[in-house]
């Protein structure tokens, strides 16, 4: 698509006193509260999980040491896709624009539009965590109540029975991550970290985690989840479709990863035959999951 005169006619003729639908406020970045944030100089990268050892065995008299073997676990690509969007505009556009509103204003949408396709691109992990086919290392989806371990069995990172938002399921949630094992089964130290939201369940989560005494009763009860200072933050994510899905990010590392093979990076150009103006931004990146540990959810009803 080339913009020309005929498409902005009325950028041509003086007496316009103001050009309206872009001049909109824009949410700070969001997508980086949701990733840990690594770089890449490769056109992918892997990352391969392992297993330690198991529980140590009786040893009789005279009997010898049992011997274990660690295991390599799964496998975890980032392919880095590139993102681009540009556009065209007529020399004469450009000489004739009494408003310079072609140019100047379609460069900042275009910047504009790179953000958001990385905001987008960003949550839709957390959108399809719950979807079928979108799966991780272990060949399952994000969120899944039987993800499988290197040496056997399987576990959750899900409610038993998916609930909405509550104090009850939060403090469920916290149970269940102080109960995770590694792949050998053995216990492994887990903490919730933030609370992922969309934006609607922001007041219901304020309620749940900033009261200091416990709502919704007439107890006389403290407010177990902020008093213990589980949650460290709550991030509410915008581009969130799903209004009662909430997930817990934790403190196990290399769990919601994002790499940056190249920034955003603009470019302009002409083109000698027409003198058409060309602008274009392109970006190369990835978003995805290693370690399933690193996040919680729930789907809500």
């Amino acid at each position: 698509m080339i913009i020309n005169r005929g498409a902005f006619g009325k950028s041509l003729w003086p007496g316009i006193n103001a050009w309206y639908g872009e001049a909109y406020a824009e949410y700070p970045e969001e997508w980086s509260a949701l990733f840990e944030h690594d770089t890449s100089d490769k056109a992918f990268e892997e990352e391969v999980g392992y297993s330690g050892f198991g529980l140590a065995s009786q040893i009789n008299e005279g009997e010898p040491v049992i011997y274990d073997d660690a295991m390599q676990g799964f496998v975890t690509r980032y392919n880095h896709i590139k993102y681009g969007l540009g556009f065209v505009i007529t020399s004469e556009m450009i000489d004739d624009d009494q408003y310079m509103i072609v140019a100047k204003k379609r460069a900042k949408a275009l910047a504009f539009s790179m953000r958001q396709t990385k905001e987008v691109i960003g949550a839709n992990v957390y959108n399809r965590a719950f979807t079928s086919g979108y799966n991780g290392g272990d060949g399952t989806i994000l969120i899944n109540a039987s993800h499988p371990n290197v040496a056997g069995g399987t576990w959750s990172n899900q409610l038993a029975t998916a609930s909405d938002l509550s104090e009850a399921a939060l403090e469920q949630a916290v149970i269940d991550l102080m109960l995770f094992t590694n792949d050998r089964g053995l216990r492994i130290s887990v903490h919730p970290k933030k609370l992922v939201i969309p934006p609607q369940l922001v007041f219901e989560a304020q309620r749940i985690l900033k009261s200091p005494m416990r709502t919704a009763t007439a107890n006389n009860d403290i407010n177990a989840l902020k008093s213990q200072g589980y949650f460290e933050e709550i991030v509410v994510n915008h581009y969130l479709t799903n209004a009662t899905a909430w997930f817990v990010q934790t403190d196990v590392p290399d769990g919601m990863k994002y790499f940056e093979r190249k920034a955003d990076e603009f470019k302009d150009d002409s083109d000698f035959d027409s003198d058409n103006l060309k602008y274009k931004a392109t970006a190369r990146y990835s978003f995805g999951w290693t370690d399933p540990r690193g996040i919680y959810g729930s789907a809500g009803v």
